[in-house]
């Protein structure tokens, strides 16, 4: 893993509109993915003085610091100064995720990229969740929790790679690093910004299911001090396997930095995207009945067995229409030899239109009728921001005590606008007058379809306008934080951290015809922390034992999503959690050239909200999550590399409060009946391991396992993905030092499999087998 210098670099994404007419256990695969893994640990030693890596034997490091890079440039730290020591050095999971993964691994987006981190797993949108990255890291969700370049990047959006460096995942709670937060952790997006040395580099991509993809990187150096880089993007490519799904994108990025070798540096970027797809739909469950004359009819839980290409959606109303525009100007000056004051500020746009097509069984078509209801969810969204940083970082002894610190103040503001879309006539089945589909098609005017072999070019006809009602969310936060590792000697290090955050956000939905106006305002300050003891037995190794806390207040999502703030929460406290965390972290081989870790960690939420014994919601319901977690990365031997680890999460919803037995004019309140449940969308096994290996000095092939473990898809745990295991192939030629190709191969097997969950209606359907061959070009 290559160090990172601190950088700011502009990918912030905002998405704007362009409407267009149109009981678990480990699968025999998984313990082999496993058994790899543990492979190079039998043959670790700790052996530290070796002689330097050969030239290019830099390799990715996951949760741990960059082995196979400390013997030729020292110690690699993440890109945030929030992080004052080497990553083998602080007491906290973190996975790092270069950009020579992501190429090897032929990502091309940010859910393609996390596919290599056990732990994460992709959301499936709903009514309440917006489409974009909908990221559970820990079982928690963590779509607020993603940062560019260390400041908070707000608005749902799909998040492209083309201008990413690399991605860094913080596990755990981590609202000292970043404020409001889940209690799973955090995503860090680190930008290609200019760099000291000219260069020009682009990439053509074909391949299957209309997949072509092209991207330039030129770098050019002009004076002594200043450099500019641009990084542009083309991608069009169908989902295999899917009917109708697929889309276009193309983004720009370019930086410019001035001060290159003085002590002043100022780099300003600004970042472009756009997009225009038909988003996925997936596959309804088989919805279980539980009340009615119906009940001896109850489905097995799990996504219902039709055709893989099955799409509920109409080609001719479902679209997202996406655009971000997002400017950075990031200033570092350096006051001494060992102090550094750095202000980062940031204006950006994102917003998203779209129609999509939920295939609903709320009412039980699928079970009853073999029909599926073509709910519409729609969203016209804009969120804006605005954030200025400062920090100030440095180093000092005193009484012989080192300490490596950064402190810091944050300013930002994020303004939403969210409506919808209306439709003449409306999507009820006209026959029925509900969503009630007893029968499909044109009677229905189509809002009915078959739940096998539904068409998609069904002649749908339709008015669309945007509904009059529109919410606003106005966010303002403030926050100072501070942050210190204290080195007592060589053998023992703590990592101390603080940080208190002025939160307030107010939701305003104006009085339309005969709907009342809705208002609703939180105001909330809160103090969280991180505290970790590092034992350093070699200098090559640590063992430690860590500390955190987050808050999550109402409103978290700047209203774009499932905790949205509403008149119901507005009073309601924080929700907060702590987890402690022992693990350890080595670099073995000679020179360090393997990174392993392991840690076990227990989470808890005291204070979650859920209704209370008098129907209201209150911060009195408890949710438990332990795990361990495995790491590895870096190189066996100068030819074959490896990049994997393995996670067990056990997530127990412990006190789901209360529900009505009763009716509404007589309730009746008694405790969840799914008290004890296990956490939805959280597998309780998942692995992943990719690993190349360089048969000469023109030829390397490579390969992937990724072992997801059964997740439920509601807090009833009726409903479910099945786990399964999809393996990945890469093979790559060096024709000449300009010219090289590389070949991806994904999902070899055609495995069908489900990668979303999270709405108890559907689950998202992975994609299918695809291969794509890219020339990689440098002029």
């Amino acid at each position: 893993m290559t160090p990172i210098t601190p950088q700011a670099g502009s990918s912030f994404i905002k998405s704007k509109k362009h409407s267009r007419p149109s009981a678990p256990s480990l699968s025999a695969p998984a313990l082999a993915v496993l058994a790899t893994l543990a492979m190079p640990l039998a043959h670790a030693n700790g052996a530290l003085d070796a002689p330097e890596l050969a030239e290019g034997a830099a390799l990715p490091k996951v949760l741990v610091t960059g082995g196979a890079d400390r013997a030729v440039q020292g110690p690699v730290k993440a890109s945030s100064d929030k992080f004052t020591a080497p990553l083998l050095d602080t007491p906290k999971s973190v996975t790092v995720v270069t950009s020579e993964t992501i190429s090897q691994t032929g990502a091309v987006s940010l859910t393609d990229a996390l596919r290599t981190v056990p732990g994460i797993t992709i959301g499936a949108s709903e009514g309440g969740n917006p489409v974009g990255d909908n990221l559970f890291i820990r079982g928690y969700n963590a779509q607020t929790d993603t940062y560019i370049d260390g400041v908070r990047d707000s608005g749902s959006q799909s998040r492209e790679i083309f201008a990413i460096e690399q991605v860094e995942v913080v596990k755990g709670p981590n609202s000292a690093l970043g404020g409001r937060s889940s209690a799973g952790g955090g995503i860090n997006i680190v930008t290609k910004t200019a760099r000291d040395s000219n260069f020009s580099n682009a990439t053509a991509g074909l391949g299957t299911d209309k997949y072509a993809r092209g991207t330039v990187d030129l770098n050019r150096v002009v004076g002594a001090d200043t450099a500019f880089r641009f990084n542009a993007m083309v991608h069009n490519n169908d989902i295999a396997g899917r009917d109708v799904v697929g889309g276009e994108r193309w983004g720009i990025a370019p930086t410019v930095t001035f001060g290159l070798n003085g002590p002043t540096r100022a780099t300003l970027s600004f970042y472009h995207l756009e997009s225009s797809e038909i988003p996925d739909t997936g596959i309804p469950f088989n919805n279980p009945i539980t009340s009615g004359p119906d009940m001896a009819k109850n489905g097995g839980g799990t996504p219902f067995t039709v055709d893989r290409e099955a799409f509920y959606g109409l080609k001719n109303r479902d679209f997202r229409d996406t655009q971000t525009d997002v400017a950075t100007v990031d200033l570092r000056h350096e006051l001494n030899a060992n102090l550094a004051i750095r202000n980062v500020s940031r204006w950006g746009k994102t917003g998203q239109d779209y129609i999509y097509t939920q295939p609903d069984d709320s009412k039980g078509n699928t079970v009853r009728y073999g029909t599926v209801w073509r709910r519409a969810n729609t969203r016209v969204v804009d969120t804006r921001t605005l954030a200025n940083a400062t920090s100030l970082t440095g180093s000092l002894s005193t009484a012989g005590i080192k300490h490596s610190f950064n402190v810091g103040v944050e300013f930002s503001r994020e303004d939403t606008e969210r409506g919808s879309f209306v439709f003449t006539p409306g999507t009820n089945n006209p026959l029925t007058g509900t969503f009630t589909c007893p029968t499909a098609g044109a009677a229905t005017l189509y809002n009915c379809t078959t739940l096998v072999n539904p068409n998609p070019y069904d002649p749908w006809v339709y008015t669309r306008a945007q509904s009059p009602t529109l919410t606003t969310v106005e966010t303002r936060t403030r926050a100072v934080y501070g942050f210190d590792t204290i080195e007592f000697s060589p053998q023992w290090l703590l990592n101390i951290g603080a940080r208190w955050d002025d939160f307030s956000s107010t939701l305003l939905t104006p009085a339309v015809g005969s709907t009342a106006a809705v208002r609703a305002r939180v105001e909330s300050n809160f103090d969280t922390y991180q505290a970790g003891l590092v034992y350093k037995p070699k200098a090559n190794g640590s063992i430690y034992v860590s500390w955190a806390t987050s808050a999550t207040p109402p409103g978290n999502d700047g209203g774009d999503g499932l905790d949205a703030l509403s008149v119901a929460v507005q009073n309601l406290q924080p929700q907060t959690s702590r987890s402690l965390e022992l693990g350890t972290k080595w670099e073995v081989l000679p020179g360090g050239r393997l990174s392993v870790s392991a840690a076990v960690f227990k989470s808890d939420m005291d204070n979650a909200r859920v209704t209370a014994p008098d129907g209201t919601t209150q911060n009195v319901g408890r949710k438990e999550m332990k795990g361990v977690e495995l790491g590895l990365s870096g190189r066996i031997t100068n030819a074959w590399t490896v990049f994997g680890g393995y996670t067990y999460l056990d997530g127990v919803i412990a006190d789901n409060g209360f529900v009505n037995t009763g009716t509404p004019s007589a309730p009746r309140w008694t405790p969840s009946p799914f008290n004890g449940n296990a956490f939805p969308t959280t597998p309780k096994h998942s692995a992943s391991l990719w690993t190349t290996y360089a048969v000469n000095k023109a030829f390397t092939i490579g390969g992937g396992a990724n072992f997801v473990d059964r997740q439920f898809a509601n807090v009833n745990n009726t409903k479910y993905s099945p786990s399964y295991t999809r393996f990945d192939a890469m093979a790559s030629y060096t024709l000449n030092p300009s010219v090289s190709f590389q070949l991806n191969i994904q999902n070899l097997t055609d495995k069908l499999y489900f990668d979303r969950v999270s709405s108890p209606h559907y689950a998202g359907v992975g994609a299918g087998r695809s291969a794509s061959l890219t020339a990689n070009l440098k002029f």
